[in-house]
């Protein structure tokens, strides 16, 4: 008789895969086979790191800063977060209120752990960032997910909102920009929730991790400038998109500093502390010069700007111009298909990898993703096999 592994834990249950690895492991297997792939799927920038940033992390290695360095990161980089969020968000916080971790995802792990209890409510985006929904069901929580309406430009549809919004409600989640939609969320639709939180128990943690990837000269509107509602707030943001930095792995958090302190013990008995080299990478990113960040961002506007253009053109698809990140999140509820029916035939029959909606919530019926944190030749290519493919339908 074979022996069998005791129970696992019921809460592994609660964590997918997410649509962007399977669908990469997919279209991987295609390759393999001989077929060649248009990868729209992942969503990471293709251009290198800045070489001031790596250089600035062989000179760690070579210094040998390699050893442990405090939970909360080191003190430099903590220092240099906070100047810069009071210099772009007009606030006043200090080294006391940032937490570095290695990953954005680990800061929204922690930040979500912290103050999350088993029942407690939880609005978050949909269609939105899948680890959210995971980590939700992961700390058996109550998801309240919020459509993002495309007549808003993916802001929140506010009377359903308003409709979840209860004192029962723990956690109302922010992205913006959003992945998928690359939406930003109205300022006003940003007051008004500030005025439903105020005065409660609510936490808010907003997530911010495209917010210097923005277009069209837009002043970004941030949920962190209120300041009056920092006793409730958590940031969570990172340096992957920004600096290119996607398998480094490092981000951070910035909350009051009465979590903070309680934050350290979690970081202590979880990860240790992030990587001393990486954050030194990081910390030379941010004092250097940005230029490299600015001609990425201006290729991205470029790239964008042709996306919609094309899918536009395309018969059966409407697309909005999506104001930050590198996704455009086309309509495709004309052709009377599931969206996961028609990425997995642009796959197959078409040999271009995108995100059906759905991979992002219920809401997302009716829409695919497509990264365009690629070159120009894949994108025409690409735009091209979907149009043809879509023309076959």
């Amino acid at each position: 008789m074979k022996n069998s592994s005791p129970p696992f834990s019921k809460q592994l249950d609660a964590l997918k895969a997410e649509g962007a690895y399977a669908v990469l492991n997919k279209a991987t297997k295609l390759e393999t086979e001989g077929k060649k792939i248009i990868h729209f799927e992942i969503g990471q920038p293709d251009f290198p790191t800045p070489q001031n940033i790596t250089s600035a992390a062989i000179s760690a290695l070579k210094k040998g800063l390699t050893k442990y360095n405090a939970p909360l990161g080191i003190m430099p980089l903590r220092r240099r977060i906070a100047q810069g969020l009071n210099e772009t968000k007009n606030i006043s916080v200090s080294e006391n209120n940032i937490a570095v971790t290695p990953s954005g995802k680990t800061a929204i792990f922690v930040a979500m752990s912290s103050i999350l209890e088993k029942g407690d409510e939880v609005i978050h985006p949909d269609p939105g960032f899948p680890t959210y929904r995971s980590l939700i069901d992961f700390l058996s929580c109550k998801p309240k997910p919020i459509p993002l309406l495309e007549e808003t430009g993916f802001s929140f549809d506010m009377k359903i909102f308003k409709k979840n919004f209860s004192k029962k409600t723990k956690l109302v989640i922010l992205n913006s920009p959003s992945n998928p939609t690359g939406g930003i969320i109205k300022l006003e639709d940003l007051e008004e929730i500030r005025e439903m939180v105020k005065k409660t128990n609510c936490w808010v943690m907003t997530d911010e991790m495209y917010s210097k990837i923005i277009y069209d000269g837009i002043k970004y509107p941030s949920f962190y400038s209120f300041k009056s509602l920092h006793h409730q707030t958590i940031l969570v943001d990172g340096f992957s998109k920004t600096f290119s930095m996607t398998g480094w792995r490092i981000g951070y958090l910035s909350a009051p500093a009465s979590l903070i302190e309680k934050i350290d013990y979690f970081l202590t008995h979880t990860v240790g502390c992030t990587a001393t080299f990486t954050q030194y990478a990081v910390l030379e990113g941010l004092n250097g010069p940005q230029n490299q960040v600015k001609k990425m961002v201006k290729e991205f506007e470029k790239r964008r700007n042709f996306v919609v253009s094309e899918l536009n053109k395309i018969k059966g698809i409407k697309c909005q111009i999506p104001q930050g990140a590198f996704y455009v999140f086309p309509n495709i509820k004309s052709f009377k298909k599931s969206s996961k029916w028609i990425a997995n035939y642009l796959l197959e029959e078409a040999g271009v990898a995108l995100l059906d909606g759905t991979s992002f919530g219920k809401y997302g019926e009716g829409y695919l993703r497509i990264s365009y944190a690629t070159s120009m030749e894949n994108l025409k290519e690409g735009i091209d096999r979907i149009k043809k493919g879509l023309n076959n339908l």
